[in-house]
């Protein structure tokens, strides 16, 4: 990801724009800076850190920007003008041929997409975009949305999108373990999972759990398939065992089979004669309707109470957790905090601003799942104390 390092830091004076970079204003932690920064209307963060005799500029995390252009252009004009005695440099500023797309949504605007589609897929990290990519350009009577959790791949496969003219794809960059909860039962014909990471020493964070596949159960239409494919026989083995605890759907199961588009590892496993497994999930029940999700809203809080009052703690409930991780400070009446919570094996990274006029999650909001509405109400009530 990029990043530099440099001896001495100039004064900031904010807010601050060059060539549609605006360095907006800084947010003072207690190991970490925050500057608030926007590129062509995408917000995100910078971090500030002091190390020993040196600074380290780099991307926040959670806020990291889906475009990792912008981010490298805010990294450029911030080294340029703001520091001095450059120590390492890990930036490569290349501005895209391709415009700006409406390909690229937010969870909102791929729902959007979702339901004004008649015949919808989803690809689960698409990687490169070769399957993707193909499926699009041969069915152009499908929707399809691709969900990839690694941003350098979302903007790789929107400036081939824009290349290939494709109107009937739609890219996310999200979990999409949280995702599928949002979407309308009974209502995607096709969901693609393929090569994706076997965690034989961490199997929580595999995408395959019994509460995943009752989400694609339920989000696929009748005869609706979600389509497995994998190089490794344990994680095939395990995906087998939990789709057979599942009623109402049927499996079909492959060894080696041939598709149409294969992905570069895919070809370089067969020159290895590696085995690859196919999985296919075909759902014949007709499941009940969602409930209604409320907007994740805060009342109005008190900075100064707040960060009087804060301290790193956790909180344990019986199916979600709340981690207040870190306070940050535009100034007295100005704060943010930075907290994980939500399901114990996909959760939330977010940050609060509150303001005496103002609370919200910020720059994005979480996904309005039950489990995270569950965390909402009860991150008010810590917060209220």
């Amino acid at each position: 990801m990029p990043n530099f390092r440099v001896k001495k830091l100039k004064n900031l004076t904010l807010p601050f724009e060059k060539n549609g970079v605006k360095f907006l204003k800084l947010a003072k932690g207690r190991v970490v800076d925050l500057l608030l920064t926007e590129v062509f209307g995408e917000k995100f963060f910078i971090t500030i850190k002091p190390s020993g005799d040196k600074f380290i500029i780099k991307s926040e995390k959670i806020t990291r920007p889906a475009r990792l252009e912008n981010l490298q252009i805010a990294l450029e004009i911030f080294r340029d003008e703001f520091t001095q005695e450059l120590i390492t440099n890990s930036i490569n500023a290349k501005k895209s041929k391709f415009k700006k797309s409406q390909i690229v949504k937010d969870e909102l605007e791929a729902i959007n997409f979702l339901n004004n589609a008649n015949k919808k897929a989803i690809e689960i990290g698409f990687g490169s975009g070769r399957h993707l990519l193909y499926r699009s350009k041969e069915n152009t009577e499908i929707s399809y949305l691709g969900i990839e959790i690694y941003k350098p791949s979302i903007d790789q496969v929107e400036n081939l999108a824009i290349k290939d003219k494709l109107l009937n794809l739609a890219l996310l960059n999200c979990d999409a373990r949280s995702f599928l909860s949002l979407v309308k039962s009974n209502s995607v014909d096709f969901i693609y999972l393929h090569f994706p990471i076997p965690w034989d020493d961490s199997p929580h964070r595999r995408v395959i759990s019994k509460s995943f596949l009752e989400e694609a159960k339920r989000v696929l239409k009748v005869n609706g398939r979600f389509e497995l494919r994998s190089d490794s026989r344990n994680y095939s083995e395990f995906s087998i065992n939990e789709m057979l605890d599942l009623n109402g759907v049927n499996l079909e199961i492959y060894k080696n089979k041939n598709l149409e588009i294969s992905s570069k590892y895919e070809d370089r496993w067969k020159k290895q004669d590696k085995d690859i497994y196919d999985i296919i999930m075909i759902n014949n029940y007709l499941s009940d309707d969602i409930s209604n999700f409320k907007e994740l809203e805060f009342p109005k809080f008190d900075p100064f109470k707040i960060a009087s009052k804060f301290k790193h703690e956790k909180f344990k409930f019986d199916d979600f957790f709340i981690n207040f991780e870190e306070i940050y400070k535009f100034s007295d009446d100005e704060i943010l905090l930075k907290l994980s919570f939500g399901d114990f094996s996909v959760n939330e990274n977010r940050f609060i601003y509150i303001s005496r006029e103002v609370s919200k999650y910020y720059i994005n909001s979480p996904l309005p799942t039950e489990i995270n509405q569950k965390a909402h109400e009860k991150i008010k009530e810590i917060l209220l104390k």
